[in-house]
């Protein structure tokens, strides 16, 4: 299934995406995308509904975040082994764990805001795991039973903030509309191998990032499992797993974005992303 939720902000309605591209409306079936409708048992219910008796959607409503109540947002640094090479980094010996604001969370589609005093805004298509169930001290070999599936999230970035202002680097990565996720959840059965996805970024027409999850060091099941040592992760989590080369900081010269730009971002089989930048006055 592709999951969804549509709607101005704030007032968001979950929905899924039949064969045919139509958003159906689940609000007689649940109240959300997120909490319990993620438990493999809400999910299983959800598949056995025939999309054609769901209300059809009209027009082409906003996207929201996939994802309702998100507590945790958590990211994985330098988690590819050729993004690492580009910024000069080493691979490092254990994942390297950071947490963006859920604050930033925004939908898909809508305007990334460039904060006051922004010099070093970038960009990271990521794919973003999402917890279903809850996770504590978990094996490899059964971290995917908590995973209720995946989507597209765009880590935005600004680095000075992130490493120039000192201290960790959750500044750099939770600015207001730093965390665009979606369009929808795809739920793990639709995804036969998260390690084989295609993924890609362009800004202003022009490809900079052009990848795979083939080069992911840790990978999903790792992940959640390695997370699940440390912290409970629960329904609604967000587990967003680093990037592929061709970031703005690792080019020579650098680049960065500015107001009036536009980003359009996908992963294979989990839909794609499109924002245009503007200075957060």
């Amino acid at each position: 299934m592709k999951l969804l939720r549509y709607g101005e902000v704030g007032s968001e309605r979950p929905g899924l995406l039949d064969a045919d591209g139509t958003i159906r409306d689940l609000t007689d079936h649940i109240t959300d995308i997120g909490g319990k409708a993620l438990d493999p048992a809400s999910l299983a219910a959800l598949a056995k509904l025939d999309p054609k008796s769901l209300p059809a959607v009209s027009g082409s409503p906003r996207l929201g975040a996939c994802v309702a109540g998100t507590g945790k947002f958590i990211c994985i640094g330098l988690n590819y082994s050729d993004h690492a090479a580009e910024t000069g980094a080493t691979v490092p010996p254990e994942p390297i764990i950071f947490m963006k604001a859920s604050s930033a969370i925004v939908g898909p589609d809508d305007d990334v805001l460039i904060p006051r005093g922004s010099v070093k805004t970038d960009w990271e298509v990521e794919l973003a795991v999402v917890i279903g169930r809850k996770a504590k001290y978990v094996s490899e070999a059964d971290a995917l039973d908590y995973v209720a599936g995946y989507c597209v999230a765009h880590d935005v970035s600004e680095r000075a903030f992130q490493a120039e202002r000192q201290g960790q680097w959750t500044k750099g990565k939770s600015c207001d509309t730093f965390g665009p996720t979606g369009p929808w959840l795809v739920t793990k059965d639709e995804v036969a191998d998260p390690q084989n996805l295609k993924m890609w970024l362009t800004v202003n027409g022009k490809t900079m990032q052009n990848g795979s999850t083939k080069t992911m060091v840790y990978g999903v099941k790792y992940l959640v499992s390695y997370l699940s040592q440390f912290m409970s992760l629960h329904p609604g989590d967000i587990i967003s797993t680093g990037t592929p080369p061709g970031v703005g900081l690792g080019m020579k010269p650098p680049v960065f974005l500015k107001a009036g730009d536009v980003v359009e971002l996908g992963i294979e089989g989990l839909g794609q992303q499109k924002q245009t930048f503007k200075a957060d006055l």
